[in-house]
């Protein structure tokens, strides 16, 4: 069933026509994105789970261009995880055996669904996140810098796919008020290099994060000018907007 809801999230932004749904926008675009670059056009209809595809050219959606790619994406930074926390290579190579020939991932991989470009986010927060505790002894340093934006970057993501997304932020937010906390037990640093510290945090994991969620909406709402399903939820003056709208460019009073 989630195949199919997906699916045809995927083919409305192909269309560019208006929907409502309760997940924030980015998935389905990278979904309507990789059906786009395959060269499907957009006309299944998605109306049940089981119909067959035929023609239409699904491979690009279902797993040939996104999916796959980021499984293995997941799947290798899963290990480096590991690794970076253990020291241990016997427990990375253990992880990455489970991880490439666990059935659920394998699955999830080949239909069109959220939960493996979910999954990239995470793992890649979570990577991000050790790596750049790693990078704890040179502070401000370039890869300092690199791994503490890209956590953010990766926040944004897995809270642009799902709202369960919410909980890497959880993790990587106690782990900022832990590594805070141990810096401002630091008597050999000033009171100014932890204010550095904290406005870096800020920018990087807060600042960064929200602008790019923000974005994915600008994105969302620009690519979806023509009237569809989802009009009904919003006001008057936004359905004006949208082409094909019996409102469209009808004069609304403030």
């Amino acid at each position: 069933w989630d195949e199919t809801h997906f699916g045809k999230m995927g083919s409305y932004y192909i269309n560019r026509t208006f929907f409502f749904d309760v997940h924030p926008p980015l998935g389905k675009m990278l979904i309507g994105l990789a059906g786009y670059l395959s060269g499907y056009d957009g006309t299944f209809p998605f109306q049940k789970p089981g119909d067959r595809y035929e023609q239409h050219n699904y491979m690009g959606m279902r797993g040939v261009r996104l999916y796959r790619l980021v499984s293995s994406c997941s799947a290798t930074a899963t290990p480096v995880v590991v690794l970076e926390l253990s020291k241990s290579l016997p427990a990375a190579l253990l992880t990455a055996f489970i991880l490439i020939f666990d059935t659920g991932c394998i699955t999830l991989s080949q239909y069109i669904l959220l939960d493996p470009i979910l999954m990239f986010f995470l793992m890649g927060a979570v990577l991000s996140m050790v790596k750049c505790n790693s990078c704890a002894d040179r502070p401000f340093s370039a890869s300092w810098w690199f791994w503490l934006s890209l956590t953010g970057v990766n926040l944004a993501g897995a809270m642009g796919v799902k709202f369960v997304g919410l909980f890497v932020v959880l993790l990587v937010g106690l782990n900022t008020i832990y590594d805070l906390w141990d810096l401002l037990g630091n008597l050999s640093l000033s009171l100014v290099m932890f204010g550095k510290h904290f406005l870096a945090r800020v920018l990087c994991l807060i600042v960064l994060p929200l602008a790019l969620y923000t974005a994915m909406f600008a994105v969302h709402f620009t690519v979806l000018n023509k009237s569809g399903p989802g009009d009904g939820f919003f006001s008057s003056a936004f359905q004006s907007q949208l082409i094909g709208n019996n409102l469209h460019n009808v004069s609304i009073p403030e």
